[in-house]
């Protein structure tokens, strides 16, 4: 039977200042902005062994992850909603180690429920691939890589709501761990499996993809693990009646999921459609967009995690009925993740080179085009660097009040009417090489930025906030 009880006062106390909160969201946000940045080395160490297989091998392989990363990002998105329902019934604190439990529980039922018809989807990567007018070599070639990359599928969600859970449970840093050990791991893998180092057969591009599966059954492994010895965690006893169904719950986190999982697929949406117009441009043009992108993406990762941790900490609020906590948590998160871009901003302004560096030789005469584009588009990103910071932080903070279906549809006219038009309506015979595509971006950030900052704004007139406890 569930054993319910009240949360530690620890686990879920207001601040009594700004200057508490901020050091409450800084705590919370460290660990997961450095598991962001490690993740990503995750995906960038893939991307070193494919390479290494030729070209026909990597354009696959990019193909292929492709797909498997817009399925990714938006079954993220889906399970993300355990976070503001785990953290209020922290803020809630009356039989929180019950509810807390429950909804856990039903966050991992939805981790395999809905993975499995995008699994059975992805089983079918090359006919989706020819269907978008991709090459039949490299899309057969993809056919093969996801069969196996699939795999991944449901360890790596089950992962997602774990690493949620446990860092609202006032545990954040062994994401960081637990990063950290996925990366070693899908290296020792990508080494063994790919070239057949030690014996191992040489596999290829499937061992790559197989790499990826040991390394997402690793990091679901790990985190259980946690949860099964953490002496903070286990007195929740997270995997108790696994079996028994919790349908309102489950219909709980489906509703404020489904919305967070689409506005996701919306953002990365527009810049899988910005690459593909700066493709109908050329080659080097592609290339200079790639790494622009990159370092914009690896920036990001700052405030994505302010954005995690705030969510968490406005649920709290939310849950505790605390109008005072909500709004001071909520700003301090604004004003950090957006005081952050500031400084990124000035640093890509100031020594964009200096970036572009990281990842080709500036001095090579045989690069001098692709820096040159890389520079022009970085110009426009250092400005749209604080919009970006500031729409995630913002949707960030009005998950916290759980608050997604609005925010959805802003998601939507932001990112597609004024980014995706301007960068269309801009045109190409207008000679910026590229740079009409970027400053489309930027609007659509710009414009998502200020209709979810004034949504937030005005939440106690659109009743957002619960009445006062």
């Amino acid at each position: 039977m569930d054993i319910a009880g009240p949360v530690p006062a620890q686990d879920a106390a207001a601040p009594a200042s700004a200057r508490d909160e901020m050091f409450a969201l800084l705590r919370l946000a460290g660990p997961l902005v450095a598991a962001n940045l490690l993740q990503m080395s995750i995906y960038a160490s893939d991307v070193i062994f494919v390479a290494r297989l030729g070209t026909q091998a990597l354009a696959a392989a990019t193909l292929g992850v492709y797909l498997y990363s817009v399925v990714m990002f938006a079954l993220q998105g889906l399970v993300g909603a355990a976070a503001p329902v785990i953290a209020a019934e922290l803020g809630r604190r009356r039989h929180a180690v019950r509810e807390v439990r429950r909804s856990f529980r039903m966050g991992m039922w939805l981790a395999v429920l809905a993975s499995l018809p995008f699994m059975l989807a992805l089983a079918h990567g090359r006919d989706i691939l020819l269907l978008i007018g991709q090459d039949a070599q490299a899309a057969a070639a993809a056919d093969g890589f996801l069969d196996i990359l699939l795999w991944a599928m449901i360890p790596a969600i089950m992962a997602s709501v774990l690493r949620i859970t446990i860092a609202a449970l006032g545990r954040p840093g062994w994401a960081i761990g637990v990063a950290a050990v996925a990366l070693g791991v899908n290296l020792l893998g990508n080494w063994l499996l790919v070239f057949g180092n030690w014996g191992f057969p040489a596999m290829g591009l499937q061992g790559a993809a197989t790499a990826s599966v040991v390394t997402s059954f690793a990091m679901c492994a790990a985190y259980a693990v946690i949860a099964l010895t953490d002496r903070r965690i286990r007195r929740y006893r997270l995997f108790g009646n696994w079996w028994r169904a919790e349908w309102a719950r489950l219909t709980e986190l489906v509703r404020i999921g489904v919305p967070i999982a689409v506005t996701l697929t919306f953002e990365g949406g527009l810049f899988s459609a910005a690459a593909f117009l700066v493709g109908l441009i050329g080659v080097t043009e592609v290339a200079a967009h790639a790494i622009a992108l990159q370092i914009a993406a690896v920036a990001f990762q700052v405030p994505f995690g302010i954005a995690q941790a705030a969510t968490i900490r406005v649920g709290m609020g939310y849950g505790a009925r605390d109008s005072v906590w909500i709004g001071r948590a909520g700003w301090v998160a604004l004003v950090i993740g957006t005081g952050f871009m500031v400084l990124t901003a000035l640093a890509i302004w100031v020594a964009p080179r200096a970036f572009v560096s990281a990842y080709i030789d500036v001095d090579a005469a045989e690069n001098a085009r692709v820096v040159t584009l890389a520079v022009q588009y970085l110009a426009v990103a250092a400005a749209f660097q604080l919009f970006d910071g500031a729409q995630v932080v913002a949707a960030g903070v009005l998950r916290g009040l759980q608050d997604t279906r609005v925010p959805m549809i802003l998601a939507a006219l932001g990112y597609w009417v004024f980014g995706f038009g301007s960068a269309v309506l801009l045109g190409f015979p207008a000679g910026l090489q590229g740079v009409e595509v970027w400053i489309g971006l930027a609007v659509g950030l710009l414009a998502v930025s200020i209709l979810l900052v004034w949504r937030w704004s005005i939440r106690a007139r659109l009743g957002l906030i619960p009445r006062t406890a």
